[in-house]
């Protein structure tokens, strides 16, 4: 009898252990589900966390690229500023008289002006068609831009486009006779808008030229852009030399009002830096105004 209850006891022990593991076990076991939810979110965090990384790495390409823009676009600005303009002195009016009128890159302006009494060097009668016959002084230009205008007249006509000079080279005199009728006709704003100060006009530099074309009436006018002559020498003047040197657009920058037809010599690679990024002269050389 005391065997039997000893056996039982047994029995009942053996039973009990082996439940007890078969829980451990079920415990041990994860749900399909909840491991493959686990799984997923550790892969979407991941992938979150290179989505953010790739983020933050491309804004910081476009801001070092950005930076490296602004950085090359000042170096090429204090590039292009000659040596002599750092030398040149405002008056008490804040008006500048340029140091060396000669130069093909001079910048004349409201606030620059040309010596008192300046005669441009090696006058000429470049060989291109006028709207007029007489053999004077608006006929003229320097003979460093003679060639090229001749150049540019030939490349126009073999296009078949029929350009017309109007007007080059001024005295202080006759533009001072300019601005003074311009005054009397319209009032000295309108004239500081389209005409120029005496001392202060491109034309007395002698490397200037206005020009137009038969479909206008050879007048100076906006118009002008919109005929093929215009358009052509928009699209080709730099090719010769020549920017257009009032552009549209520029207006507060130049201080005066857009000129298609007023062509100004600064050689070829010049021209063709600043047609193609689309600058004046006073942008091409970081002379903004005050």
């Amino acid at each position: 009898m005391q065997n039997k209850k000893l056996w039982l006891l047994s029995l009942i022990l053996i039973f009990t252990l082996s439940a007890c593991q078969n829980d451990d076990s079920a415990k041990g076991k994860e749900e399909p589900g909840e491991s493959n939810t686990a799984t997923e979110q550790n892969e979407n965090q991941t992938n979150d966390n290179q989505e953010d990384s790739q983020k933050q790495n491309q804004q910081e390409n476009q801001d070092d690229e950005k930076q490296e823009e602004e950085s090359n676009e000042q170096e090429n600005n204090e590039k292009n500023i000659p040596d002599r303009f750092e030398n040149e002195v405002p008056d008490e009016n804040g008006i500048i008289t340029v140091l060396e009128p000669k130069a093909t890159d001079i910048v004349v302006n409201k606030k620059r002006k040309l010596p008192d009494g300046y005669v441009p060097p090696n006058l000429v009668y470049p060989d291109i068609p006028f709207s007029f016959d007489e053999k004077i002084d608006k006929r003229k230009m320097r003979k460093v831009a003679a060639g090229p205008i001749e150049e540019l007249f030939k490349g126009a006509e073999e296009a078949g486009i029929d350009l017309v000079a109007v007007s080059g080279y001024r005295s202080y005199a006759t533009q001072k006779a300019i601005f003074n009728r311009n005054v009397q006709q319209n009032g000295e704003e309108h004239a500081k808008m389209y005409s120029a100060m005496p001392g202060h006009s491109e034309h007395q530099t002698g490397l200037t030229m206005d020009v137009s074309t038969v479909a206008v009436t050879f007048q100076l006018v906006e118009d002008f852009r919109e005929t093929e002559e215009g358009a052509w020498l928009a699209k080709h003047a730099h090719e010769y030399g020549f920017i257009i040197r009032y552009p549209k657009g520029k207006e507060d920058i130049t201080g005066y009002a857009y000129e298609p037809w007023h062509i100004r010599y600064v050689g070829k690679e010049m021209a063709t830096e600043i047609y193609e990024q689309q600058l004046t002269l006073e942008e091409y050389f970081n002379l903004y105004p005050n």
